[in-house]
């Protein structure tokens, strides 16, 4: 019997190691599939009463395309040809980005070597930032195929996910209470961390953008996605964009956009984040703002764009499964 059981967990062992292999270059959109799964997830309980099950995963897919993945898709294009763009303009030595070299110098007191991205970094830099920046555009075959996994992915878990968990549950050793604990305190940091860490981002990010929009800022659409990702991060957030937007402005000679960016973010931007935050921690799981920031960081090391979500998700169950088991099992 052990040797029977033994040669079992050693094929479970190549064969997880394989499946591991066959999963890694979609990782990103399987990822993808499981956080709009889990968001999806009540909406496609409601409409399985009135309609079935495939109708409705396909009804909630075709929606959540037209309604999500198309415009975020446009918009990731759009911001990546701003940035491009603006890259392109400091790379060939645009006379603003002079100008505004000149003009930190005038107000500072401090000398710049330089007026242009060729002499400001090293030899080769400058070429290796453009082909870099190109590069965003060379893998649009391989988003496409991921996509339609994630899109298949989605739709299974939308259809079979209750079945999913449910063969989870059996073959995990554990009693009924304690899994329906972790399950529970699973979900308490997924909704902490998709609803109030990205929804105050999100939020944060398109005030932004319409402050942008109103005081005449430059690549509105790239610096409002920027906002975004850096409002994930505790203790940072959006003034890191807005308030040196300000400061440019100024620079610039247009002190009555600058004085309007800086009080609409102060006063706007900012607030909004203490309001939107204390309204959605009734079901947060209120992480530390340290596993938040070591959760983002690491989560993009290691699992990519997706990281921003799943690495604070990953501590977060950590800290759970180690809070069960100290109540469970500590004796």
């Amino acid at each position: 019997m052990n040797r029977q059981r033994g040669f079992l967990l050693f094929l479970i062992a190549v064969f997880g190691v394989l499946a591991t292999l066959l999963v890694k270059p979609f990782l990103q959109y399987v990822l993808a599939a499981i956080l709009l799964g889990y968001i999806l997830h009540p909406v496609q309980t409601r409409f399985e009463s009135r309609v079935s099950a495939r109708v409705s995963a396909l009804s909630l897919i075709s929606l959540t395309t037209l309604v999500v993945i198309v415009p975020v898709g446009a918009i990731a294009v759009i911001a990546a040809q701003q940035a491009f763009t603006l890259v392109r303009a400091i790379v060939q030595g645009d006379p603003r980005f002079a100008e505004l070299i000149a003009l930190v110098e005038r107000y500072t007191g401090v000398t710049i070597h330089g007026r242009t991205l060729q002499e400001l970094l090293p030899a080769g830099s400058s070429s290796r930032l453009i082909e870099n920046a190109l590069g965003i555009f060379g893998g649009l075959s391989d988003a496409l195929i991921g996509l339609t996994v994630m899109v298949f992915i989605l739709y299974y878990l939308l259809t079979d996910g209750e079945e999913f968990v449910a063969w989870i549950r059996r073959c995990t050793p554990l009693p009924d209470d304690v899994q329906d604990e972790l399950y529970s305190e699973m979900d308490r940091v997924m909704w902490g961390v998709l609803v109030g860490n990205l929804l105050v981002g999100i939020v944060q990010g398109i005030l932004t953008g319409i402050g942008f929009v109103i005081a005449g800022v430059p690549g509105v659409v790239f610096w409002t996605v920027v906002t975004t990702v850096l409002s994930l991060l505790p203790l940072i957030g959006a003034s890191v964009v807005w308030l040196p937007a300000s400061l440019y402005l100024f620079l610039v000679d247009r002190p009555i956009a600058a004085a309007f960016l800086f009080v609409y973010g102060t006063l706007v931007v900012s607030l909004s984040d203490n309001y939107l935050r204390p309204l959605v921690s009734g079901h947060e799981a209120k992480l530390n703002p340290g596993i938040l920031v070591v959760g983002i960081f690491g989560g993009v090391y290691v699992f990519g764009f997706m990281g921003l979500f799943f690495g604070p998700i990953v501590l977060g169950i950590f800290r759970s499964l180690l809070t069960v088991f100290a109540r469970e099992y500590a004796e």
